[in-house]
């Protein structure tokens, strides 16, 4: 089975997308097997995170700003690929440095997530943006 999911996101920050996955996997009557997740862009990521407490997501967002700042911060002069604004390359450093696929197991058309995990489009970009991603469970 194949699905492409659009994320609407409105700047930076986790996205919850644990239910549309789930809703799917129940609609298409998926059995066991191991569904894979990859988000189709190099300025945002996918995360299994702690989808109880608000301020893990936020704590998150604040360590890796702080880790790598905007392009315009002194710090990150050096950077050459600017031209796209102070957000850009930052957030493709981000991309690289978190997951872009995930692999989850799923057991009679449930993922096997933890108690308190869900799955999240981390948004590194300033701008809103749709985001794609791929999934396939087999």
């Amino acid at each position: 089975m194949l699905k492409v999911f659009r994320i609407e996101t409105s700047g930076p920050g986790l996205y919850d997308v644990t239910r549309s996955v789930a809703d799917w996997l129940r609609t298409e009557g998926a059995g066991d097997g191991l569904l894979t997740l990859m988000i189709q862009h190099t300025s945002a990521s996918l995360l299994i995170q702690e989808n109880a407490d608000p301020e893990v997501q936020g704590d998150l967002r604040a360590f890796f700003d702080r880790l790598v700042p905007s392009a315009d911060d002194p710090a990150m002069g050096y950077l050459r690929h600017t031209y796209e604004g102070p957000d850009d390359m930052p957030a493709h450093i981000k991309s690289a440095l978190l997951p872009t696929s995930l692999a989850i197991p799923v057991q009679a058309g449930r993922m096997m997530l933890g108690t308190w995990q869900g799955i999240y489009v981390m948004e590194h970009r300033t701008r809103p943006q749709a985001r794609d991603i791929a999934a396939h469970f087999a």
